[in-house]
């Protein structure tokens, strides 16, 4: 199950808000029995319902897989130094079959 946050994100984006409509606008809580929108303040927008949010629910779900692979890769890549020294020593092919390993590892 996507996580709040994901799905609010993503009910932003869909009305030409951004993420940064969460700083002062959007609290949200958990008070033991699951999260929910505590303060909701963006102008111009309701606040979604239940079934707003759960119409998010594939999107959202589809969007954290992502950020977990794109997390793996960025902790698996060589650092850039490491990077640029392959390059040097091994070539552009030799870099892309470095890289290639955590491309492999991490599929989008």
């Amino acid at each position: 199950m996507a996580q709040l946050y994901t799905k609010v994100k993503l009910y932003l984006e869909a009305n030409s808000k951004t993420v940064s409509e969460f700083d002062d606008n959007i609290i949200l809580q958990n008070d033991g029995s699951g999260d929910y929108i505590k303060t909701w303040g963006v102008s111009g927008l309701a606040e979604p319902t239940d079934e707003h949010l759960t119409s998010y629910e594939d999107a959202a779900n589809t969007q954290e897989a992502l950020n977990t692979i794109l997390s793996n890769r960025r902790n698996a890549y060589p650092s850039i130094a490491d990077q640029l020294d392959d390059i040097y020593h091994n070539g552009i092919d030799g870099w892309k079959s470095t890289i290639k390993v955590t491309k492999d590892n991490y599929p989008k």
